[in-house]
């Protein structure tokens, strides 16, 4: 990496490499990155993993050198219809998951809808979740990271707002995922990005084509990586960016990219760095 001033924390979905987290760790490491955002491991989903699972995931990070950048939980990727109390209950496994293993990052989801419903119709409900998940989070002093999934309540950047202003909590705060903005027919730098830049807090780096719909590696798309990438170096971001290139194929909790597409992934978005003088850590 070149020696640059504004210098960012590079982290990655470990699942998205391997079930093992210990081939994670070593892809990640061969990329530059020292942390890991923390999915599933063993083919078990972090909020079900337990706490043999957890200790045993603890230890082989901590023989690594590794850090824990996010736990990404499935947390609000589900229909708004079901039970509020089984969300917070899996909010809890994830906190304790978060405390377990040494971040302050929960990523999270606004819900899914019923088909034919309209966002609109769900938002009474989808704002009494997301109040009572950041006030879990803050009781906890954790930090959640909204993700604007394609077809949950924040989808849009207008949705994405929505959310940010009327919860208002300092426990909540925006993922970016610029290739999930452009799936939903929105230029993210252009049409999200002046009004989200308050609330974001941590990058997840993928891309995609507009007319395609098609996940690509980062500045390969139209996610308008590099614009936001200069932006973000401009006004003073040194948070984490997160690798989530979802190559090889994606499902609803996740995707899956192998080793050797994610090092395409990986120096892909260095070349977006190094044209911005941006390093990594």
């Amino acid at each position: 990496m070149n020696d640059t001033k504004v210098t960012w924390t590079l982290s990655g979905f470990g699942d998205e490499i391997s079930p093992d987290p210990a081939v994670q760790i070593a892809v990640l490491q061969a990329l530059g990155a020292n942390h890991i955002e923390v999915r599933s491991a063993w083919e078990t989903n972090i909020v079900d993993l337990g706490e043999q699972g957890l200790q045993r995931l603890k230890t082989i990070l901590s023989e690594h050198g590794m850090g824990v950048s996010a736990i990404a939980s499935p947390i609000g990727k589900v229909d708004v219809s079901e039970p509020l109390e089984a969300e917070l209950t899996r909010l809890q496994r994830a906190i304790h998951a978060a405390q377990t293993l040494g971040t302050g990052y929960i990523r999270i989801f606004s819900f899914y809808r019923a088909e034919g419903t309209s966002a609109e119709s769900i938002r009474g409900p989808v704002m009494e979740r997301m109040r009572a998940l950041a006030a879990a989070a803050e009781a906890a002093d954790v930090v959640l990271l909204h993700e604007n999934e394609k077809d949950i309540y924040g989808d849009t950047p207008e949705r994405v707002l929505d959310i940010m202003e009327t919860v208002a909590s300092p426990a909540l705060r925006v993922a970016w995922d610029a290739a999930n903005f452009v799936q939903v027919g929105v230029k993210p730098f252009t049409e999200a990005y002046p009004s989200l830049r308050p609330y974001l807090e941590y990058l997840q780096v993928k891309d995609a084509q507009m007319d395609t719909r098609l996940v690509m590696p980062a500045g390969e798309g139209d996610g308008e990586l590099q614009e936001t990438i200069n932006a973000l170096r401009d006004d003073g971001f040194t948070g984490f960016a997160s690798l989530e290139p979802h190559l090889a194929h994606a499902h609803h909790l996740g995707g899956f990219s192998g080793p050797a597409a994610f090092g395409i992934a990986g120096r892909a978005f260095n070349r977006v760095l190094d044209a911005a003088g941006v390093g990594t850590k």
